[in-house]
């Protein structure tokens, strides 16, 4: 059977690539999902240019046209849920519920901001002069460039392009190119809600090539990226030379607080999920458990029997908590850890072994290490997979302090019963998102994503928040 091929979107029409290269799966090597276009500076530059050309028409347009368009593309999304799914699946090994979820919200996203186009308001205010008006209104920014990570290869890619289209932006999209079947399938789901031609572009290929062309362009406004700090600190370098607008997100180190006075069972369940599932391949999963003392021992063998029962496999099987890493690359990068962190002289007290399964992946068992100190490498750097480490604190201000402890800011945890502790968490916990008995990774589409510190650079992620990156404010005086 011949493997099908997938052309980027540019001006409304679908282009062949210089070259295309296979999307397979990392729970069956044996499936070829898809070939994917290879994309170049040129075809950048014809993207670029054509979302330029559609920008004055779109920009200046029916807000209700936008707004159909948007809930249009809600619709379908919704409406396929299961079908993406699989294919999110697939291609990313997250699990099929986990997929479908992701897919779930990237419909809420456009659906929110279907809203947002008629929900966007200005101020009018009295000026220090006489008979003279004051009106402040927002603008779009113009072309945005969009450079996504594999990790959440359709949720990412929907909290970037809908807030851009609704405020009135055009788009050029490049998804990681580890991921491109899900951005392909949004953009053809784009390409067919009435969206002019031009204004919504796909361009997919390496980061080198595509992401380094989006970002030195001088007829791309903005950039929004997600991806690892170091990738974003040279983003934010060479986006200065154009004086771009610049929208970061780049990871994190997240700490979950145990105190002794946390019920064990919300502490251990909340952890496992922080840590462990979607194979820890969020930038808001934690890695660094601190706990303090008196609980220690008991949620360490307690965390250890709950993942014992954390089932790894092929992410369309029934019943699979957690499925392979993406990449043969990841899994080395893993597994260096685990070398790292035994050499640093921390003890792995469960898990990192590599899982068997029926069809050939990138399986490995989650992994625990105990014994483990704030400096070490494992506790400082972001590994982005199943590993956590326990870090054992004498009491809340140390563990606050050990929580702080990183050049990453962008989710905190604590698990606690006591009033007093949690709501001086979150006001001290450096971090742009608290979580007080709850998973750090999970969070609502409506309200503001984003760090601080190494985490985020600029204004923040979703909700009506995002209008802070996707539009510029105007203000205008009018003599009576």
């Amino acid at each position: 059977m011949t493997t099908p091929r997938y052309d980027n979107l540019i001006d409304g029409q679908w282009v062949a690539g210089n070259s295309y290269s296979q999307n397979l799966n990392p729970s069956n090597l044996a499936d070829v999902i898809g070939e994917y276009a290879q994309g170049d500076a040129a075809q950048v530059e014809a993207a670029v240019r054509a979302a330029r050309a559609a920008f004055p028409a779109w920009s200046t347009g029916s807000v209700q046209a936008r707004a159909d368009a948007l809930e249009k593309i809600a619709a379908e999304i919704l409406a396929r849920r299961e079908e993406l799914g699989e294919l999110l699946a697939r291609e990313e090994g997250k699990t099929r519920p986990e997929a479908i979820g992701e897919v779930v919200r990237a419909g809420q996203i456009f659906r929110f901001f279907a809203g947002e186009v008629v929900r966007q308001a200005g101020e009018v205010l009295p000026s220090v002069r006489p008979n003279v008006g004051v009106e402040i209104t927002r603008e779009p920014v113009g072309v945005v460039g969009l450079i996504t990570p594999w990790n959440f290869p359709i949720a990412i890619p929907a909290w970037k392009i809908a807030p851009a289209l609704a405020h009135g932006n055009c788009v050029v999209i490049k998804p990681a190119d580890l991921v491109p079947g899900c951005a392909w399938a949004l953009a053809d789901i784009i390409s067919r809600s009435g969206i002019p031609a031009g204004v919504f572009n796909l361009v997919m290929g390496r980061g080198s090539v595509i992401g380094n062309a989006l970002v030195d362009h001088a007829e791309v406004d903005a950039i929004s990226f997600t991806g690892s700090e170091g990738v974003g600190r040279g983003i934010a370098e060479r986006a200065s030379r154009t004086m771009k607008k610049v929208q970061l997100e780049m990871g994190g180190k997240n700490p979950q607080v145990v105190l002794d006075d946390a019920d064990l069972d919300v502490a251990v369940e909340l952890s496992a999920q922080s840590a462990f599932y979607s194979t820890g391949q969020r930038c808001t999963a934690s890695s660094r458990l601190i706990v303090t003392d008196a609980i220690h021992d008991r949620f360490v063998q307690a965390l250890r029997e709950r993942m014992a029962r954390i089932k790894v496999g092929d992410a369309l099987a029934q019943g699979i908590d957690m499925g392979p890493v993406a990449s043969r690359p990841q899994l080395e990068q893993n597994l260096s850890y685990l070398a790292i962190g035994r050499d640093e002289g921390a003890r792995l007290a469960a898990g990192g072994d590599a899982v068997k399964a029926a069809t050939e992946g990138y399986f490995m068992s989650p992994a625990l290490f105990v014994e483990s100190a704030a400096g070490m490498r494992i506790n400082r750097e972001e590994i982005f997979g199943p590993v956590a480490s326990v870090i054992r604190v004498k009491d809340y201000d140390e563990a606050l302090a050990v929580a702080n402890d990183t050049m990453f800011g962008l989710s905190a945890g604590i698990a606690t019963t006591s009033l007093k502790y949690a709501t001086h968490f979150k006001r001290h916990a450096q971090a742009g998102m608290v979580m007080v008995n709850l998973p750090t990774a999970g969070v609502d589409y409506h309200v503001p994503f984003g760090g601080r510190k190494g985490s985020s650079y600029g204004p923040r992620e979703q909700g009506a928040y995002a209008r802070e990156f996707y539009t510029t404010v105007k203000t205008a005086y009018t003599l009576a």
